[in-house]
């Protein structure tokens, strides 16, 4: 059992420190090192099978490597890759002598061998046995869904014995098994409701602007005994899409967090800590299992010296070689370094009766509506985060991270589909009743009856248009804030996607003006958090000399 033995070491001596590793992968291993004591009896829902566990490396490690120095001597699995194929393959249900895990996640950077892992596990199940099984390599493009399928094919073609011992017909677009009717092949885009897969691979899950062939494939498996669905993925950019919604599934399930227990869901995320400096070239190797063996050293430190050296290419960098979740294009605001400024033992509760600002964007009737609270003390900005949306705006494939946020409380919604102004003029009265508001910021567009009725009711309201004269020096700001660390924030993760989504234009006099790469990258927060700002650092300006050192008589 050598290589479950390998596993076992490499879960170890990730806990204990001894093999450097991010948060995840530390989470992934000890759940591993958890199961395996707790669940060691046959009255228990799961047991681990070494046989079946060492059955998949055996396996693999009789198949070829396709290209590269290795070209056609038999692959060698490193123990952070037998860690997550006999921790996928290992487990078995109880009940029935099937497998336990259901969906597997391997999120790790380029060059770290996620696609042939993926055709490893593509031909494993293939060849097991399942009567009429359907493996599919699935992608959003046949240059991408070949990524996968090409290797698998390259190996069944070359790896000695193979074709024959498994009665298999390598064809140009498929492989087929006589014996068993079964068939592996890739598939582009949306399979329609016909598929019945025993195992799906989708590579690249972070390229997919919606869930739909993942879906797919799930509610195909309704038919199949143990089917498996494999997610292999470096990090992306859109941070709405099911890719990070599914790693957001993983992490919750890692983290322990109650009420996302789920235990047919086993992933493992490879990248750096939140408080890893990513231009120091020691965390690079934590974020790399393959450092040293198919991504070098001396690659790796190339792309290191180019991000730090140009800013325009270190968002891509740190995206595809650290699995840092950064948005496309020229993002404005470091999403890292927001995340740094949370602090979600904050309760706005604790700042009843202190001076207020805030700032509305109400947007669109149809679309997400913000409001933001900014209070300061002691030289700190804190920040709370309130969001709106119409019931049927968060309805489709497309608006999963909606429904996951209104469930879990960070986003009202209004019955209807439009905005009910109602509601958060409401929820404005009650903030005036219980903080001393001394400006609302506010978009004039759209806005006419929903700041009568607040002037009605004594709440001073104060226009901000959205012009680069009106927004350039608070956007600054905040992002001086932000790396000053003189911020602090509830954590909320609309807010962060938001600010994620957040492109700057800049004029020939370096006014910046905040914008978004496209309608669905919404950015209301941190527009009505820059218009809470261009107030309260008025005030602050406004500030006496005495009034700031607390010479003002009571």
């Amino acid at each position: 059992m050598a290589h479950v033995a390998k596993a076992n070491k490499y879960a170890r001596d990730v806990v204990s420190g001894k093999v450097d590793a991010c948060k995840w992968v530390k989470l992934a291993c000890q759940r591993q090192l958890d199961d395996l004591k707790r669940w060691n009896k046959k009255s228990d829902p799961y047991y681990f099978d070494k046989t079946k566990a060492e059955r998949v490396c055996k396996f693999i490690e009789n198949l070829p490597h396709t290209k590269g120095k290795w070209a056609g001597t038999n692959q060698t699995l490193e123990p952070w890759q037998c860690f997550f194929l006999t921790t996928s393959f290992g487990w078995m249900r109880t009940k029935d002598d099937t497998r336990r895990f259901r969906e597997i996640y391997l999120e790790v950077p380029r060059k770290n061998g996620k696609s042939i892992v993926a055709a490893d596990v593509g031909l494993y199940l293939f060849t097991e046995g399942e009567l009429g099984a359907e493996i599919y390599a699935g992608a959003t493009s046949e240059k991408q869904a070949w990524e996968v399928f090409r290797p698998a094919h390259l190996m069944a073609k070359k790896a000695k014995g193979f074709t024959e011992h498994y009665g298999i017909d390598v064809n140009a677009s498929n492989i087929h098994c006589l014996a068993t009717a079964s068939r592996f092949e890739p598939l582009i885009g949306n399979p329609g409701d016909g598929a019945s897969p025993h195992g799906a691979l989708v590579d690249e899950y972070h390229e997919h602007p919606d869930s739909r062939l993942y879906d797919t494939m799930i509610t195909g498996m309704g038919s199949r005994e143990q089917p498996m669905m494999v997610v292999t993925t470096t990090a992306g950019s859109d941070t709405s899409g099911p890719c990070y919604d599914k790693r957001h599934q993983v992490c919750r399930i890692l983290d322990k967090i109650e009420g996302f227990e789920n235990d047919e869901v086993f992933g493992v995320i490879y990248t750096i800590d939140d408080g890893d400096a990513w231009d120091d070239f020691k965390v690079w190797k934590k974020a790399n299992p393959n450092f040293g063996i198919s991504v070098f050293e001396d690659y790796l430190k190339s792309r290191h010296k180019e991000a730090i050296q140009r800013a325009s290419r270190q968002n891509i960098i740190r995206c595809k070689h650290l699995n840092q979740w950064m948005n496309a294009g020229e993002a404005f605001f470091d999403p890292l370094k927001w995340a740094k400024c949370a602090d979600t033992t904050l309760d706005v509760e604790d700042f009843k009766g202190k001076k207020c600002w805030v700032g509305i964007d109400l947007a669109s009737k149809i679309d997400i509506a913000a409001k933001i609270k900014l209070f300061l003390e002691d030289n700190i900005y804190y920040v709370f985060c309130d969001f709106y949306l119409p019931e049927d705006a968060t309805e489709g494939e497309d608006k999963v991270h909606y429904q996951g946020w209104v469930h879990e409380g960070y986003i009202t919604t209004t019955m209807g589909s439009m905005i009910d102004f109602d509601i958060i003029e409401e929820d404005l009265e009650e903030d005036a009743r219980n903080y001393n508001i001394l400006e609302v910021a506010h978009d004039p567009w759209n806005a006419a009856q929903f700041v009568g009725h607040m002037q009605a009711k004594k709440i001073p309201m104060i226009e901000v248009s959205q012009t680069v004269n009106q927004m350039s020096d608070p956007l600054k700001e905040l992002e001086a804030l932000i790396l000053e660390d003189r911020i602090r924030h509830d954590g909320n993760p609309v807010m962060a996607w938001m600010m994620s989504n957040v492109i700057a234009k800049i004029d020939k006099k370096d006014n910046v003006f905040p914008f978004k790469s496209r309608p669905s990258q919404k950015i209301d927060g941190p527009v009505g958090l820059i218009m809470a700002l261009s107030r309260a650092t008025r005030h602050k300006d406004k500030t006496s000399k005495y009034e700031s050192e607390g010479l003002v008589a009571v």
